[in-house]
């Protein structure tokens, strides 16, 4: 308790929660098609194919929209952004609530409700951005865990679309914004680690870098795996097990949770321990899980034990990988983490269209576990062929953080 008390002395502490609390809210929002899709599934009659490309095009949106909101932070501070957003997300929910009717309607609506997964990048380093090097896993560990709202969604909207009907959700969840605004101004200040006079092209020099897209690459199997997966297992637990829509619901929640929780973990343990040193253990975690799931798709207890498992590791792994990301952009941190997190949620975009595709035209689902096994041994190939160079320029062995420079002598 003493270490941790000595961890929010050491930033803004109420500032790391208005974060969490945003973060937490657009999670949640982010995920509401997936937690509703056997629900909406049966209301539009729609096939697999068009369920996965349903859940694919929120996340495959908010992927495009975290890069431009993170060079726009730059500019008109993080707080202001997280602002921003929260406008974009209200008019998604009320078209939501007001228009959507058709499967056509619904795809547009998918784009809207991807202004919510555009806050990532913004989030972590405005919560992270008053917090010295040594902190910073932990920082980002703590705004990242706001992934909860992704299992709060998958708890609360099929209980309440069963009440009130799908649409419904979407009003309600329209009223909770006024909570994450609320903590957002009132808590929330802008943190400095930022170069003011940085030009547009020193901001976005992460583009152009081999680290930045090999970051990306690993993400998109950490972040887009959980993301990807969490929007999908509702509709896999409906079809594949025969369990009802609220108990599809409760054990994607269950999952979600377990990564959520972990990256807290992750980001205290690479902090202590290394970041490459942690991602290590987790893409060889996420490899055997996932494939392993391919070969119990008739055993509830036992997919749901792989993936719980696995959903610790992918948690772990995003709270490690952006423990990396301010140590090798410490003045841009806001938009490599958009960068990072827009390829990262791409990825976590071709899982549910995977999945719905391998389900109507295999026959099984089996074939999408297997291509994000193979996508999880690859990254970790990818890994240690950089972590030579990595901890030869800007981190210690096992990537952790540099040690402190001492004073000057006078």
């Amino acid at each position: 308790m003493a270490g941790f008390r000595s961890f929010l002395k050491a930033g803004h502490a109420p500032t790391l929660l208005a974060a969490f609390v945003y973060f937490t809210y657009c999670c949640g929002v982010w995920v509401s098609n997936g937690a509703m899709a056997p629900f909406i599934k049966e209301a539009l009659q729609l096939t697999p194919a068009q369920v996965g490309l349903m859940l694919s095009v929120p996340i495959f949106a908010g992927a495009l929209m975290r890069f431009p909101l993170g060079v726009l932070a730059q500019y008109i501070g993080r707080k202001n952004a997280t602002l921003v957003e929260m406008g974009g997300i209200a008019i998604a929910l009320l078209y939501g609530y007001f228009v959507v009717e058709t499967f056509n309607d619904l795809l547009a609506m998918g784009v809207l409700l991807g202004v919510a997964g555009a806050s990532f990048g913004v989030a972590l380093s405005l919560g992270s951005g008053s917090f010295p090097p040594r902190y910073k896993g932990l920082a980002m560990g703590l705004v990242g865990a706001g992934n909860v709202g992704t299992s709060v969604a998958a708890l609360l909207a099929p209980a309440l679309a069963q009440l009130w009907g799908w649409k419904a959700v979407y009003g309600l969840t329209a009223l909770g914004l006024l909570l994450p605004i609320a903590v957002m101004l009132t808590l929330a200040r802008e943190p400095e680690d930022v170069a003011p006079h940085a030009s547009l092209r020193e901001h976005i020099a992460c583009l152009f870098e081999l680290d930045g897209w090999a970051f990306s690459a690993i993400y998109a199997v950490t972040f887009g795996g959980f993301i990807g997966l969490v929007t999908f297992l509702p509709t896999y637990y409906y079809d594949q097990f025969g369990v009802s829509k609220v108990q599809a619901g409760q054990l994607t929640m269950l999952a979600a949770f377990m990564g959520a929780a972990l990256r807290i973990v992750g980001g205290w343990l690479s902090d202590h321990w290394g970041g490459i040193n942690t991602l290590t253990v987790v893409l060889v975690t996420v490899g055997l899980s996932l494939g392993a799931c391919s070969l119990t798709q008739t055993s509830l207890l036992g997919t749901t034990a792989l993936l719980l498992l696995c959903f610790a590791a992918l948690g772990a792994g995003n709270g490690a990988l952006f423990q990396l990301v301010p140590l090798r952009w410490p003045q841009s941190t806001a938009v490599a983490g958009s960068m990072i997190g827009e390829i990262g949620a791409l990825g976590g975009g071709l899982v549910p269209a995977t999945m719905g595709l391998s389900r109507q035209y295999l026959g099984s689902y089996l074939w999408g576990f297997i291509a994000l096994a193979v996508l999880a041994v690859t990254m970790l190939a990818v890994l240690h062929l950089l972590q030579p160079r990595w901890t030869r320029s800007w981190s210690r062995a096992g990537g952790r953080a540099p040690l402190p420079q001492a004073a000057p002598v006078a």
